[in-house]
């Protein structure tokens, strides 16, 4: 197996693992139009073009997202 030259470290040891002020990935997503407080989500998270129209026609359809 040959070797694999890298360049020194651009980490500080004692650094923190998180900045505080930036979401992890798994944080809830409050900004983003689909998603909502209890972890639902609705059609308007898979789409991007004017999210605000892609919900169920009607009141009784249910609202899924596809996928």
């Amino acid at each position: 197996m040959g070797e694999i030259r890298v360049g020194d470290p651009d980490v500080e040891l004692d650094a923190p693992a998180h900045t505080k002020g930036v979401e992890e990935g798994n944080s809830v997503r409050r900004k983003q139009s689909g998603h909502h407080a209890d972890g639902t989500v609705d059609a308007r998270r898979s789409t991007g073009i004017r999210p605000d129209q892609h919900d169920a026609i009607l009141p009784i359809m249910p609202n899924l997202p596809p996928g």
